[in-house]
């Protein structure tokens, strides 16, 4: 970081604070795209794409009403939340073992880590027989 300057501010409603602030030079970093989001080729991969984005998506959804409709209001809640920690667990170990280290810190909606997840880990085999 490179310092260049510092700035005053006085505050427009008069309250008499000042603020010292210093305009700074940052490296810009930019995280360098190596893989994009793989396309998926053969309709077996699209489905178990489609599938696996609707249960990161929804799979809480059924499993609080089936807790409900068996037990209680209460227990279904704390269902309902413990299902919401538990997707999101999922969805992060998914996301990890397939997105590359330097691309991680993008943020990735759930039919990103699905395609991810589909081409790299299920349908892998189909990928070679293309090749």
């Amino acid at each position: 970081m490179n310092l260049t300057k510092v700035t005053l501010v006085f505050p427009s409603n008069s309250s008499g604070f000042l603020f010292f602030g210093y305009n700074l030079i940052m490296n810009k970093e930019y995280i360098n795209l190596i893989e994009p989001t793989p396309k998926l080729h053969s309709k077996k991969c699209k489905l178990i794409a489609l599938l696996l984005r609707i249960f990161l998506q929804y799979a809480i959804y059924p499993f609080g009403l089936a807790v409900w409709y068996f037990y209680d209001y209460f227990i279904a809640g704390a269902a309902f939340l413990l299902g919401f920690i538990i997707i999101g667990i999922i969805r992060a170990k998914l996301r990890n073992s397939v997105i590359p280290l330097t691309q991680r810190e993008y943020h990735y909606s759930d039919a990103a880590i699905a395609d991810w997840y589909s081409a790299k880990i299920l349908c892998m085999e189909e990928e070679n027989d293309r090749k």
